[in-house]
């Protein structure tokens, strides 16, 4: 059975867009480490610190504690961005700018 986490963890992959294999990637975790966690395996306690960081959402609420989802702040969404998602996001908001004018 998917433990509370795992359900987190899969449902703000999803809102992210990302694949577990990108997220692994970025974080620089071993491949399927995050996709381990379907059998209710629990993660370390600087691992769980890690993720809710990732996605801007507390410890708690990756662990199913917590039943709202905050949104991530702006500022949590660009940074877990690559390199070339934040070139193009600062482009459009460029772009946004210059339209408001």
């Amino acid at each position: 059975m998917e433990s509370n986490f795992y359900l987190r963890l899969k449902e703000l992959a999803q809102a992210s867009e990302k694949s577990f294999n990108k997220i692994e990637r970025e974080l620089n975790y071993p491949r399927n480490a995050l996709h381990n966690y379907k059998e209710g395996r629990e993660p370390s306690g600087p691992r769980l610190v890690e993720l809710a960081h990732y996605f801007g959402v507390t410890p708690e609420y990756l662990l199913g504690e917590e039943l709202e989802y905050k949104s991530p702040p702006s500022r949590v969404l660009f940074e877990s961005r690559s390199h070339e998602e934040k070139r193009e996001m600062c482009i459009l908001c460029y772009e946004w700018l210059l339209r408001l004018e």
